[in-house]
């Protein structure tokens, strides 16, 4: 995902808060300079573990730290973390002030509209003023409701419609508070027309199928930036896949957020394909990008 405002771009992950406090908090925490600024998006319940992995996300110096409560996926609410804790604001805010309690980096919420039969402006404003009362000051709404009966994680991305009015109503109804939009937002027309409502957008999906895009809207905002090529990008990712690497990290865990650089145009296919072939295989390096290029017209 990335945050886009005028002046200022924010990328975020996501880690779970348990993950973090059983597992190698080194190897969920630990990025390249290169990401700055990078928000690390929290899922969890309990105010101790997030706490205790805000803790140690601060020393990483992370810019912001979000608390997930809009995935609504099966595996999120066995949890207890995502969309359905919008059914229980008290447990968010008591997140909230023990993980504000551990650092001075900013802690904000990513929630949607509404959960369920709460679909209502009414729903959503009670839910964030139970957290402004903690002290929370940002809020990034995807502007969907989640149904958590009767529809999966990819369907809950797509089939409940679009309500950007209702995020709108929001920083109306709150003009101190600042709030991002998400979900849909597809070409640079749509995020100009929302940033004239809201203070940021927030990119998901399509900036994970087409990351070119991302290119594309840092130059929109900053037009006198030159808009490097494909190709280029990929060269200047050639050192980072290198150091990614050397940590021991698998190659693919690079290159599967690399396949749709190249769509639309001619010799996509061909990239993916090459990639997609030989990114798993044993002693996969650099090399493999480089031999897609070349499996690519020039032009592309």
């Amino acid at each position: 995902m990335r945050l886009l405002s005028p002046s200022a771009f924010l990328y975020t992950e996501m880690v779970t808060a348990a993950a973090i406090h059983h597992g190698d908090a080194d190897r969920f925490l630990r990025f390249s300079d290169e990401e700055k600024p990078l928000a690390l998006q929290l899922g969890g319940s309990d105010p101790a573990w997030m706490a205790s992995a805000t803790r140690k996300a601060a020393v990483y110096g992370y810019d912001e730290i979000n608390i997930n409560v809009g995935c609504p996926s099966d595996r999120v609410q066995s949890g207890q973390f995502g969309a359905c804790l919008m059914a229980q604001p008290d447990i968010v805010a008591e997140c909230y002030r023990a993980m504000r309690h551990e650092t001075d980096i900013p802690v904000t919420v990513k929630t949607r509209i509404g959960i369920d039969d709460n679909d209502d402006f009414a729903f959503l404003s009670a839910f964030v003023e139970r957290l402004v009362a903690a002290g929370c000051r940002k809020f990034v709404v995807h502007a969907r409701i989640a149904l958590l009966e009767g529809l999966s994680p990819k369907e809950n991305r797509t089939i409940p419609p679009l309500n950007y009015e209702r995020v709108y109503r929001l920083k109306r109804h709150f003009p101190e508070l600042e709030i991002v939009i998400n979900g849909g937002l597809a070409d640079i027309g749509q995020i100009d027309a929302v940033l004239e409502q809201v203070d940021g957008a927030m990119i998901g999906r399509q900036a994970y199928h087409q990351p070119y895009f991302l290119a594309e809207l840092a130059q929109h905002f900053d037009p006198g930036a030159a808009l490097p090529s494909r190709r280029e990008i990929v060269e200047q990712m050639l050192p980072y896949i290198e150091s990614v690497l050397s940590d021991g990290e698998p190659l693919s865990r690079v290159t599967r957020h690399m396949l749709g650089l190249f769509a639309g145009q001619p010799g996509a296919r061909a990239w993916r394909r090459h990639i997609s072939e030989n990114a798993h295989c044993q002693g996969a390096g650099s090399e493999v990008l480089v031999n897609a290029l070349n499996a690519m017209p020039i032009a592309a």
